[in-house]
């Protein structure tokens, strides 16, 4: 008897193994060598997929080839922004297939594919889910769920963030710029020119608005918070480059360990902040109230819970700072090198505002060369360079077949750089081109298209303008020699080195 249970518990172990092996050969070898030739017989091709790990390893080996030292000030920056698509695109085609472990990532760089894929309403396509360790990063917010849950968060989201509300935060942000230019003009002193790391205070600048706007506090008391966030972008960038192994972010590394008391540190810093706007729960000055309120007015059925209102702060607090400092630095080092625009832009504020008066929400729509500015800084260095979407059911996009399971893999940088879209100054700071003027509805979408356009892209671009204006009335500007031209990814578009700029007090 003591022979027979041992024989079965060999031959069930035998038989897990078995079981386990074949499905590792099905996932890893047949189900990918069937998808690679199903887009082999239309013509797409790509680089070779190794085994287990897929084309992860060299997307890193380019990465940090592309990232090693700095550049000309130029803006040919797909090399640096999307090294891969921008090594392979030259081998392959513009679209063509690699590997993400297992997972077929197809690159598309058709304007009317984009187009077809980014408005698509139908749940087929979806934004790729993050893995654990991204996640952490937005938690439960809008960029992290899908479906009915997401419909909810969005809901809500647009009501927070509609043109109305936004608009009640232009005195906040004039307030939160005076301060930054005060600032410039203690530190330059009696000196009739200094230099200014501006991409840092940028960054304390859009934290002091979001701070405030958001959560009616200040940047000092949510200092903290985004300090915990830096660091926590870091980690999650260098995670998001590796193929994530289920599981993986429970073993007790020391990068782990240091994840899990960030998200821990930062959750209960932004429970407190919930918390005490829900003292106040009817408190519409600020956003964070405002998403309460309108969350508090949806059936009950319909309204998110305090973790789903975590998630949605942490991605209030990224999203508001990465985005406009990272705006507002590419567009006063694209200025400082076109001292023709800046002059026009000077102008034409001081036309609108002379040198003291302070933008008004009413008047932000006259700034029409600022705008164009701002749209070509958002062209030539959009926050976020890639898009990612993965497809659910087996579908159709032009003529192409594409199996459920592919990731889409879209070069948003790419497109914003073609020569055939733009013109043979395509990599030029050209501001007098309008993105809107006769172009194709997917050639400028620095804040995605779509149901998932970016929620918050009016309080950006109104930070932009206001900070922009205040700035050219008080002083010019020009590039720093100092300045190391280096555009890295790090989630968003950023001056690996800093931002040196010269001023001058006018």
């Amino acid at each position: 008897m003591a022979l027979l249970l041992q024989l079965l518990t060999t031959l069930s172990a035998f038989l897990l193994f078995f079981f386990f092996l074949l499905r590792c050969v099905n996932s890893f070898f047949w189900v990918p060598w069937k998808l690679q030739l199903h887009f082999q017989r239309q013509g797409i091709s790509g680089p070779p997929r190794p085994f287990l790990f897929g084309n992860t390893g060299e997307i890193q080996k380019l990465s940090s080839k592309a990232l090693a030292g700095s550049m000309p000030f130029v803006h040919e920056i797909l090399h640096r922004a999307s090294p891969f698509y921008d090594y392979w695109s030259k081998l392959y085609g513009k679209m063509f297939v690699y590997w993400f472990g297992s997972t077929p990532r197809l690159t598309i760089a058709d304007l009317d594919l984009i187009k077809e894929v980014l408005l698509n309403k139908s749940g087929v396509i979806e934004k790729v889910a993050y893995d654990p360790i991204t996640k952490q990063l937005f938690g439960d917010g809008m960029p992290s769920v899908h479906g009915e849950k997401w419909a909810r968060h969005r809901k809500i989201g647009n009501t927070a963030f509609n043109m109305e509300r936004v608009k009640k935060c232009v005195p906040t942000i004039t307030d939160c710029t005076r301060n930054m230019l005060d600032k410039w003009e203690r530190e330059g002193g009696e000196s009739s020119e200094f230099e200014i790391e501006v991409h840092v205070d940028f960054q304390d600048f859009a934290a002091d608005v979001i701070s405030k706007t958001a959560f009616g506090s200040s940047f000092e008391e949510g200092k903290r918070i985004f300090q915990l966030q830096d660091e926590q972008i870091v980690l999650v960038s260098h995670a998001q480059k590796r193929v994530y192994i289920p599981g993986y972010r429970f073993v007790p590394t020391k990068e782990n360990i240091r994840l899990w008391r960030l998200d821990r540190e930062i959750r209960q810093s932004f429970r407190k902040l919930i918390e005490n706007n829900g003292k106040v729960g009817e408190n519409k000055k600020n956003l964070l109230g405002s998403f309460i309120s309108a969350n508090k007015s949806q059936k009950k059925e319909e309204r998110i819970g305090v973790e789903e209102l975590i998630g949605e702060c942490k991605t209030f607090y990224f999203a508001g700072k990465e985005t406009t400092a990272n705006l507002l630095t590419w567009t006063l080092l694209l200025l400082g090198s076109d001292q023709e625009w800046q002059s026009k832009a000077r102008e034409e504020v001081l036309h609108l505002y002379g040198r003291h008066q302070i933008p008004t929400a009413n008047t932000l729509n006259q700034l029409k060369i600022v705008g164009m500015i701002i749209d070509e800084a958002l062209r030539l260095y959009p926050p976020v360079p890639t898009l990612l979407r993965e497809v659910h059911k087996n579908i159709t996009l032009g003529k192409l077949h594409v199996p459920a399971g592919t990731q889409l893999y879209i070069p948003l940088i790419a497109v914003h750089h073609s020569v055939e879209i733009w013109g043979e100054d395509a990599e030029k700071f050209n501001p007098s081109r309008s993105p809107e003027m006769g172009r194709h509805l997917a050639a400028f979408f620095p804040f995605a298209l779509g149901p998932r356009t970016c929620v918050g892209q009016n309080l950006g671009i109104v930070e932009a303008k206001i900070a922009l204006a205040m700035t050219l009335q008080r002083f010019s500007f020009t590039v720093s020699p100092t300045y190391a031209h280096a555009p890295v990814y790090l989630l968003t578009i950023q001056p690996q080195h800093g931002a040196h700029l010269i001023f001058q007090k006018i």
